[in-house]
């Protein structure tokens, strides 16, 4: 068994490739470690299937809990269908290696990624990109790589190459980016408002890591890498040029039309018209039917990208021009909070729930388990592209766009203790022609505005698109959903005034130099601020107060010690507070007191009586207490909830008191004064000094 290795240090850490020693059967494999986090990653491929009009590319990554010597939550105690974050990875490898395979290559490929070990510092994605780009080129599949992968953070004002976890928390930006020794293919972002020069700085320096492991992964395919499989072509170059000679002109005519129903009428009328006539049914011809359309559908891109080129849109628009915008809020009457944000032919119908510390939710990985206080699920049901198609869960499409407008608002979100609510976004898309992301981050801005959420500044979010031929680059401003098919990127961005909070970049190209993304980046801050001076139009800032069907929710700290108090032998006391005022009332670790329900006087009572349970006896304080019990040498005072002084016999008048029973007895109103507080939490009372205190104010 011959094995592989290379190996070199990047950003301090060894980074290795080691092929040949596992998985041998596969068409590719290697596993990739840096620092103790190790990845198994896979290539394999099959028969194309007949009459496939589409390259099936299928990406899956895995985190076995095993890996970091933990159990996996839930009842049945193995991995099951994908985590949010096992999705979100498979997306994010998918993007810059599809497209690199061939045109017209049709044959099955299927890359896995197993995360073997992780040490919880260096996150195993990035490893699965790498891996993903090794066993690809190593093996006898058609890939026009390898590429290299980079996570940027901004630490310490200092841009740092491959952050650790630990470093992260601090970052003001979570940057990962892949590309190959020449340009740059995919972006993906999360930031706190920076500006386009710094996310155009981190591209800069991300880019020279990514060369060095473009070359680890040269150097290996040099030792162990197989002939590339010679690619057959869907349709003939004859058929193309007939194919071209026949609806060209027709199809330049179609896709003029503006409006996008009658647009795609006359364009499968086209195609159908072609298919009937060069492959008709029952007749066993030169060509068969899904050559003739494959060869139309690469007529349909050329006449498309031609007429941007000519500065042409499909819907009459310039190059610079956003579709015509309306927003709405407060549309559903018993949400928290809502809005309908339209842009041209997408439009999104986004509510907000807003919850309790009960609703938060829980997150278990290889990290150590954590809760979310804001959450953002987006759907697209099928009506919004005109389509019937089977209802089931969340694509991972629906998943990642929902995190992508996620991660662009969490930045401007308040924090936990100006605003203690958990908060739910939903978008539903109604209706789809191209970025529909970026019209959900619009439209649950406006949705939280209008639940009374002081976000710190409203974002709004654009998509650019790119077409290049003809020796230039042509950039588009809120592309169309044809715009994106038949173009060469989609280049997400979102943002407030002050900076960017959100970029997904999407290439079917090779990469993009430096110079066309910081192009790219100042076309979407200019339709940026547009788009948000139109959301500004319709809600100016957050509502004052919340809305009157969302719960009312109070805090208050204690004493983590006294905890246990509030909570009582087998939770009775908290569940009798519960109980008396209608509350629920959640208890954090550190004493922190969350008190929710939809009647704000009964909460702040709720308040008032764990404030009363938990306060301290002050020296020097009046108390108006109640007398729990009489002895000869004095009386037991209840001052505070569950917290009784004495007030000793000699305390209890200026004059001469020869029986306690004379002043006071069980269950008397009483006002004292605490005069002092012993080491062991005994307090002395004083009803005389309280009465001459009074006296004296009078």
């Amino acid at each position: 068994m011959m094995t592989f290795t290379v190996e070199k240090e990047i950003a301090g850490r060894l980074l290795s490739i080691e092929a040949g020693k596992v998985a041998r059967q596969a068409a590719g494999a290697v596993t990739v470690r840096y620092g103790d986090t190790v990845v198994l990653a896979t290539v394999v491929t099959a028969e194309p299937r007949e009459g496939l009009d589409f390259f099936p590319l299928y990406v899956d990554y895995r985190e076995k809990t095993s890996a970091a010597g933990k159990f996996p939550g839930g009842f049945f105690k193995r991995e099951g269908r994908p985590t949010t974050k096992e999705t979100l990875t498979m997306r994010m490898i998918d993007r810059p290696v599809r497209p690199l395979f061939p045109d017209g290559y049709r044959e099955e490929v299927q890359v896995q990624i197993l995360v073997l070990s992780a040490d919880q510092e260096n996150d195993p994605d990035l490893l699965g990109m790498i891996g993903a780009s090794a066993c690809l080129s190593i093996s006898d599949i058609p890939f026009d790589g390898p590429i290299g992968a980079v996570r940027l953070g901004f630490v310490d004002n200092e841009m740092v190459s491959n952050p650790t976890h630990s470093q992260l928390e601090s970052s003001e930006l979570d940057m990962v980016i892949s590309g190959g020794i020449d340009s740059v293919n995919m972006i993906e972002l999360e930031s706190q408002e920076v500006s386009e020069e710094k996310v155009a700085q981190a591209v800069l320096q991300g880019h020279e890591v990514i060369k060095q492991i473009v070359e680890m992964q040269a150097e290996l395919v040099g030792q162990c890498g197989k002939s590339k499989k010679e690619v057959t072509p869907v349709f003939s170059e004859d058929l193309l040029v007939m194919v071209r000679d026949k609806v060209a002109d027709r199809l330049r005519e179609a896709k003029t039309i503006a409006e996008k129903a009658k647009r795609n009428e006359g364009v499968e009328a086209l195609r159908a018209e072609l298919v009937k006539e060069l492959a008709p049914e029952d007749v066993v011809g030169p060509y068969q039917a899904s050559q003739v359309s494959a060869a139309f559908s690469k007529v349909e891109e050329e006449v498309v990208r031609r007429l941007i080129l000519a500065g042409v849109r499909l819907d009459g628009r310039g190059p610079e021009d956003i579709r015509e915008i309306t927003c709405e809020v407060s549309v559903l009457p018993r949400t928290h909070g809502s809005a309908l944000f339209s842009r041209g032919q997408t439009q999104a119908l986004t509510s907000v729930t807003l919850g309790t510390p009960s609703d938060e939710q829980k997150v278990d990985g290889l990290v150590e388990e954590y809760t979310k206080k804001f959450m953002l699920h987006y759907m697209m049901p099928p009506f919004a592209v005109g389509e019937v198609r089977p209802i089931r869960g969340p694509s991972r499409r629906d998943i990642g766009h929902g995190v992508l407008a996620e991660k662009s608002l969490s930045p401007v979100l308040p924090a936990v203790e100006q605003f203690p609510y958990t908060i739910r976004v939903t978008s539903d898309i109604l209706e789809s022609n191209g970025s529909s992301s970026m019209a959900t981050v619009c439209g649950a801005t406006l949705a939280l505005m209008d639940a009374g959420v002081p976000v710190k500044d409203p974002v709004a979010g654009i998509s650019i698109g790119l077409v290049r031929g003809e020796g230039r680059d042509v950039l588009l401003t809120d592309i169309l959903g044809e715009e994106d098919h038949f173009g060469d990127m989609d280049f997400k961005v979102a943002g407030t005034q002050n900076g960017i909070t959100g970029i997904q970049l999407d290439l079917k190209i090779g990469g993009l130099s430096h110079d066309l993304i910081v192009a790219a980046l100042g076309c979407a801050k200019t339709a940026r601020l547009a788009i948000l001076r139109e959301m500004l139009a319709t809600i100016g800032a957050p509502r004052p107060v919340i809305s009157q069907h969302a719960p009312r929710i109070l805090m208050v700290k204690i004493d983590p010690e006294k905890i246990g108090k509030v909570i009582g032998p087998a939770g009775k006391t908290i569940k009798k507070i519960q109980a008396d005022y209608g509350v629920g009332i959640d208890i954090e670790d550190d004493g922190t007191v969350t008190i929710s329900g939809m009647d704000s006087v009964a909460a702040e009572k709720a308040k008032e009586t764990i404030q009363a349970m938990t306060a301290e006896a002050q020296v020097g304080r009046i108390y108006d207490g109640r007398v729990m019990s009489v002895k000869d040498f004095g009386a037991f005072v209840e001052i505070l909830p569950g917290q009784d002084g004495l007030c000793h016999i000699s305390e209890l008048d200026d004059s001469y008191v020869a029986q306690v029973s004379d002043v006071c007895k069980m269950g008397d109103s009483m006002r004292v004064k605490v005069i002092a507080v012993d080491d062991q939490g005994r307090i002395k009372l004083s009803r005389k000094a309280a009465m001459r205190e009074e006296q004296s104010s009078q």
